[in-house]
């Protein structure tokens, strides 16, 4: 396949094959945006009515968590058909409608591929789970219990337990990195590969501009199926598992992050090439993230962006933090390129994690616009939502049902979007009950009544990613001369010729910066010393501008 030969709605992408770099991308998790049935889910329909929304904020793309046919244990993300939508979001007429509504509003479309496991209702699992001598035999990870009976290594699931369950048809365990119901696929099977590179091809030829890889580290595990090391309590994190599940007690080097991944993800650019589309790849590593993150996507032949967890977990970041984490990417990551999120669909909130205020959010949100790499921001994010509260009753999450109620799960953060303040279901759904309940606190943050409101965040996340588009150095350029002084940072960032320093105040007092003086681009006036205030950023071009 080459350039000539692709369909009309995305010839557009051969205008730039970069457009991915410095990209601000919106994350749509379709059950909760906009209902357009009355049936209390999401659905494509909606995203459809609601796109003009999100083309207003300014964004590059967006990326739509999965709508394909699915028993729904994980909501999406345990496929049973790659390529189908499921009813309960609509048709492949109706993605068409996205794809082109989206690009006529001048948008390009990321969706969520989940490769390393399927649902154990795909067809493809249940020839394979039949008996041990059919064509697909081998297509998931099968081996036999040890001589005890017990599964045959240490390996744990996320969602809790062990990774292997037993299946009574073959007399062998198959491996779950997740739920007993997503049974993971064996990359070491090169027709498990094609398979998977023929669902990017009915995507790319359908017109997506590209892909959110999910847990794309966890592609291929050692054939050996040697134990995992333990981990001394004083190295374990929750950054992939909560602390509550005994996941992070492992060094995970055998279950996942296995060398052999780079070649799929090389066979798979290979075909997203032609149609210059871009990835970012989901990185869920509690103790290499950001070097598997490098990895990932260095050079031209690997995946555009991958993300890692720094940025979407923990207590708030600090300047020193920060800082920390640019100078990591700089040492295990400096070919690479880092999709930076405050907020996804897996975690809480960050307005809610970080206890951030009006004044906070904003300068977290103009952070991220003048970080480094592409940025991420997740539905709702601009309005400023906090994480919700769901009664146990009303959980739908099986992650957080199995650990509650020292983990809620991330039900939290799933609840439907809020559009109307005075609409019933704040304008999700005309349904008695939605899918998981609408948060009253939400309310008071409605899209509708925002845009009417002068001091709303979205007007500040408007402004941030203008500045951003209106700037090729802070959108592509390199980041240096980081410089970290109590609560502020500041740092250069550099293309073609054009240098911009940028300094921010990431704490609740006042505090003096020197070497601010240039172009005055936006926040306080520049100076060669210049006071910022709780929360208040300068940025100023101290270099000629160069080309765009």
């Amino acid at each position: 396949m080459n350039v000539e030969t692709m369909t009309h709605s995305n010839t557009h992408l051969a205008k730039d094959p970069d457009w991915w770099r410095g990209a601000v991308i919106y994350q749509i998790y379709p059950r909760s945006f906009q209902d357009s049935n009355g049936d209390g889910i999401g659905d494509l329909a909606g995203i459809v009515r609601r796109l003009p929304h999100i083309a207003s904020l300014g964004v590059d793309a967006v990326w739509i968590s999965p709508f394909f046919t699915s028993p729904m244990k994980d909501f999406g993300y345990d496929v049973a058909n790659y390529c189908d939508v499921d009813p309960m979001f609509g048709t492949l007429a109706d993605f068409d409608a996205v794809i082109d509504t989206a690009h006529r509003l001048g948008l390009k479309v990321m969706i969520d591929l989940v490769l390393s496991h399927t649902s154990d209702q795909h067809p493809w699992f249940a020839e394979s789970r039949a008996n041990r001598d059919n064509a697909r035999a081998g297509w998931y990870v099968w081996a036999d219990a040890k001589p005890d009976g017990t599964p045959p290594n240490n390996w744990l699931s996320i969602f809790g337990g062990s990774a292997w369950h037993w299946d009574s048809r073959r007399q062998q365990y198959y491996m779950h990195n997740f739920l007993t119901s997503q049974p993971d696929l064996n990359f070491h099977e090169p027709a498990v590969q094609e398979a998977l590179l023929d669902v990017a091809r009915f995507w790319l030829k359908r017109g997506v501009d590209g892909f959110r890889l999910d847990t794309i580290n966890f592609y291929t595990h050692d054939a050996r199926l040697r134990d995992n090391p333990a981990l001394a309590p004083k190295d374990r994190t929750a950054a992939t598992a909560p602390d509550v599940n005994p996941y992070g007690h492992q060094r995970h080097v055998y279950d996942k992050n296995r060398p052999e991944t780079i070649d799929f993800l090389r066979r798979l650019r290979a075909e997203m090439q032609p149609w210059n589309a871009a990835a970012v790849g989901e990185v869920g590593d509690e103790q290499r993230g950001l070097e598997i993150l490098g990895e990932y996507t260095s050079g031209d032949d690997l995946m555009q962006m991958c993300y890692a967890f720094e940025l979407l977990s923990g207590d708030r970041p600090d300047a020193a933090r920060i800082a920390d984490v640019m100078a990591k990417v700089a040492e295990v990551a400096a070919d690479g390129w880092a999709c930076w999120a405050y907020s996804n669909h897996d975690v809480q909130r960050h307005v809610s994690r970080w206890g951030l205020t009006g004044a906070s959010a904003r300068a977290f949100t103009t952070l991220m616009m003048c970080l480094r790499g592409s940025a991420c921001i997740y539905q709702g994010e601009e309005l400023g939502l906090p994480e919700a509260d769901v009664a146990y009753q009303d959980l739908q999450d099986p992650y957080g049902i199995e650990f509650w109620p020292e983990f809620k799960g991330r039900d939290g953060c799933r609840t439907p979007m809020v559009w109307e303040m005075a609409e019933r279901n704040g304008g999700f759904t005309s349904a008695e009950s939605p899918w998981l309940p609408v948060f009253p606190g939400h309310l008071n943050h409605a899209a509708a009544q925002a845009e009417q409101d002068p001091d709303a965040l979205i007007h500040h996340y408007r402004h941030a990613i203008a500045l951003r588009r209106a700037q090729p150095a802070l959108a592509r350029g390199s980041l240096e001369e980081m410089v970290v002084n109590g609560d502020v940072l500041s740092f250069t960032r550099a293309h073609e010729g054009d240098r911009l320093r940028f300094a921010i105040n990431l704490g609740a007092g006042t505090a003096e910066v020197a070497g601010m003086a240039g172009e005055g681009i936006d926040g306080v006036a520049p100076g060669t010393n210049i006071t910022l205030g709780p929360w208040q950023h300068c940025l100023v071009r101290q270099g000629k501008r160069g080309g765009a």
